[in-house]
């Protein structure tokens, strides 16, 4: 991990500095404009799998709206000519209160994947969290991040023996906690998707942590080859499917192709990915399987957190996934305080979903977050530019929140606090 982070003013003047020899940005820092330049570099499925959420997307405005109910009211005559912006979190000294949210199918965007991600991380210092449904396996991602801090998120499978391989593996590529996401026990209804009549994993996109499993190759293994579906038909897109599939699948092209292991393992895949009758009871086994601290990712309801607490979980994201599985369902913003109300300060609280710019970071921080996860701001990044493109939003993120906490008043994150806002005036 990087021994000093940059300053927000330092950062500033790196990127007045190009401009002075003529170079604009590799990212552009106004949110709208890089999204707008991913959407310019990226397939039309790409782009709508990464950008989209389910039913008409009020959820995504909520998110937005959630932290537009809030003004900074900033304080003067502080001295912050030393402020930093660092926090401890589970035993772990980060350089500041953002880490980056697992998005899965990253390939969609770039094809460096999660290893460009990975090497952003390591670069700034910020936490990855592996996706479950990642294009790279965990092990090749810790490989390239070395000693730099990682978390590995868990989709509860309908097999407890791949859930026990998934979370030896993330001890091994030394994670330091388990995410376990609640919240997509099965996909939401996301008409972008269903407009393109694409899902990237029946692609064979989004599923390495399942092909580099012992357990999960195992599982396909033992399957009995399954009948062409009714009316399913050999088409040229079925056909160049298949090959594609070979290709990315382990192992030769030739064989891949000729035993049909790779569509077995994505049938598998869809089979067993998610466990719509998973429970709070279920949580104790993972607790027996693993002394890394556990988070629940998805929570919203107090009535929820009170639960975790009594299930000795170690830590909550509140968090709606970015609006992509419940269409109106409460901002992640508006269900903070409520969650933080009931948690205590006895477990950290994360927030993820909608958070756009430093100024949204100080905003859950001072609602009692201890820090945030970024999420689709990263993934333009990766498509506009890869990991170069990765760590400058990583570092436009760090450099906005510093400065808003400092010209705020703070010199510190544990400053921040519920007197620095009011509610904002809705026009």
């Amino acid at each position: 991990m990087p021994e000093q982070t940059q300053k927000g003013s330092d950062r500033q003047k790196e990127l007045y500095a190009s401009g002075m020899r003529g170079e604009l940005p590799i990212v552009p820092a106004d949110h709208e404009k890089l999204k707008k330049l991913a959407k310019d570099r990226s397939t039309p499925e790409a782009y709508d799998y990464i950008a989209g959420g389910a039913g008409r997307e009020d959820t995504m405005r909520q998110n937005r709206l959630g932290f537009g109910q809030w003004s900074i009211m900033p304080r003067m005559l502080n001295d912050v000519s030393k402020a930093n912006t660092k926090i401890r979190l589970f035993g772990q000294q980060l350089p500041s209160p953002i880490l980056l949210a697992p998005i899965g199918a990253l390939e969609l965007m770039h094809k460096r994947a999660d290893l460009a991600v990975a090497e952003a991380a390591k670069n700034t210092g910020v936490p990855m969290i592996f996706s479950n449904q990642a294009s790279v396996s965990m092990e090749s991602c810790a490989r390239i991040m070395e000693g730099s801090p990682r978390w590995f998120q868990l989709y509860w499978s309908k097999s407890d023996e791949l859930v026990e391989s998934l979370v030896k593996r993330a001890e091994a590529s030394g994670c330091a906690a388990i995410v376990v996401t609640l919240d997509t026990t099965m996909l939401g209804w996301r008409p972008r998707d269903l407009d393109h009549a694409y899902l990237p994993f029946l692609h064979g996109k989004g599923i390495a942590q399942y092909t580099s499993d012992p357990v999960f190759l195992r599982l396909v293994n033992e399957d009995e080859d399954k009948k062409t579906e009714k009316g399913s038909g050999i088409t040229p897109t079925a056909i160049q499917s298949a090959f594609r599939l070979a290709r990315r699948f382990p192992g030769g092209f030739m064989s891949n192709l000729s035993s049909g292991k790779p569509i077995k393992a994505v049938r598998k895949f869809i089979d067993i990915y998610s466990r719509p009758s998973l429970t709070w009871e279920n949580l104790s086994f993972l607790r027996e399987l693993t002394q890394l601290p556990i988070l629940l990712k998805g929570i919203l309801h107090p009535e929820d957190a009170a639960k975790a607490l009594d299930y000795g979980v170690n830590g909550l994201i509140v968090s709606n996934h970015g609006g992509r599985q419940i269409d109106s369902a409460v901002s992640s913003m508006q269900a903070l305080p409520g969650i933080i109300k009931t948690i205590d300060a006895k477990i950290p609280v994360i927030l993820d979903s909608g958070v756009r710019s430093g100024a949204d970071v100080f905003k859950a921080i001072a609602l009692g977050a201890k820090a945030v996860c970024i999420g689709r701001p990263y993934a333009y990044g990766l498509g506009v530019a890869g990991r170069a493109g990765v760590q400058a939003v990583i570092e436009n993120y760090m450099a906005d929140f510093e400065l808003t906490m400092r010209l705020s008043g703070c010199n510190s994150v544990r400053e921040i606090n519920r007197k620095h806002l009011r509610k904002a005036i809705q026009l």
